[in-house]
């Protein structure tokens, strides 16, 4: 099976879900969630680390960016702060460590932070 994981959510539920989970994920710098949610996370919070860094117009990074991330400090934030510090890297900006299987329902846990 090829493109993303279903999450066992709609379509547009699961996209506001992880909309919601990569803003606060360059937000705070870490989360914690299950080993699936946080895979599907680092894709997307990539692709968005790569355009903060790559795009030499700050104004269709930011546009950008603010079509996918909900808070417009945390876009503001991406472009001044993240993707700067990223510049030399070619990719790998966040680390998926897993912690254990969760207590109530045992799904495989897992912390994802920028690196």
């Amino acid at each position: 099976m090829s493109g993303t994981r279903k999450l066992g959510r709609p379509s547009d539920h699961r996209m506001a879900m992880l909309r919601g989970m990569v803003t606060y994920l360059l937000e705070n710098g870490q989360i914690e969630t299950t080993v699936t949610r946080a895979k599907e996370v680092r894709a997307a919070a990539e692709k968005m680390i790569t355009i903060a860094k790559e795009k030499n117009d700050r104004v269709l990074a930011m546009r950008q960016i603010m079509a996918y991330v909900t808070k417009e400090d945390v876009a503001k934030k991406l472009v001044d702060e993240i993707g700067p510090r990223y510049a030399d890297r070619k990719g790998g900006y966040t680390q998926i460590v897993k912690i254990g299987p969760r207590r109530g329902d045992a799904a495989e846990m897992a912390i994802i932070k920028l690196v």
